[in-house]
């Protein structure tokens, strides 16, 4: 399974949802990969301590570091280059968008559905850095894609100080902890949404030997018991 992240901005936590998606996988999957193909090489430096499950491989690297992979998760450069997003749709089987509830995210996104619409790849928005004190928010995001006719995984990532105190230790959320060494009190509630979000993006992948239809905006409304296979 090949999943690619990536959206027009930075500061959407692109990388700590490529990072989260891989190392939920690598509990399930024997070999999973984290290609960094982001100039800023944000997920090289989220591992570079070495306490990640999972091999983090920079572009470069890509075709030795996945050639036997079962899963494989690009952290894509943040873009609206058509030409970077055609490469990083290639070879892809489902692109998540991570949107933040803030208008200008929306805005942004929106305008990548365009790009994506060309494209016979299933995507689908993540709504992360979901506020609990601004779910009206949040609710209305979700509206305005579903309006436009994009699909909006059901999962959605809270806004939690737990991921900066994981990402500051080169860790994963559950394993976050204080300054004084105390694990986080809420650090499972992000380690838990990030793991329905894994459960939805399964869903999502083409198997093999099948004839996925999509939608005119590059999203597959046929429900799965109902999709042909080959």
């Amino acid at each position: 399974m090949f999943v690619t992240v990536f959206g027009q901005k930075g500061g959407v936590a692109k990388t700590c949802t490529s990072v989260h998606l891989a190392a939920i996988w690598s509990t399930q999957y024997q070999s999973v990969v984290l290609v960094d193909a982001d100039r800023n090489r944000s997920a090289s430096a989220y591992g570079a301590r070495g306490l990640l499950n999972f091999e983090v491989a920079p572009i470069e690297a890509a075709a030795k570091a996945t050639r036997y992979a079962e899963v494989v998760v690009t952290d894509g450069q943040a873009s609206s280059s058509q030409e970077e997003i055609k490469n990083l749709v290639d070879g892809a089987d489902v692109i998540i968008l991570p949107t933040a509830a803030q208008t200008r995210s929306l805005e942004l996104t929106l305008e990548m559905a365009e790009h994506l619409k060309q494209f016979n790849v299933p995507f689908a928005v993540l709504l992360v850095k979901v506020d609990s004190r601004k779910a009206k928010a949040a609710r209305e995001i979700r509206q305005a894609l579903d309006a436009a006719g994009i699909s909006v995984l059901r999962a959605q990532i809270p806004l939690l100080s737990a991921f900066e105190k994981a990402e500051n230790a080169g860790v994963t959320v559950d394993q976050a902890v204080s300054a004084a060494g105390k694990s986080d009190p809420r650090r499972m509630i992000g380690w838990h949404a990030y793991t329905k979000a894994c459960e939805e993006i399964a869903e999502l992948a083409p198997k093999r030997g099948q004839v996925i239809p999509i939608h005119p905006i590059g999203w597959d409304t046929t429900p799965l018991e109902k999709r042909q296979v080959a």
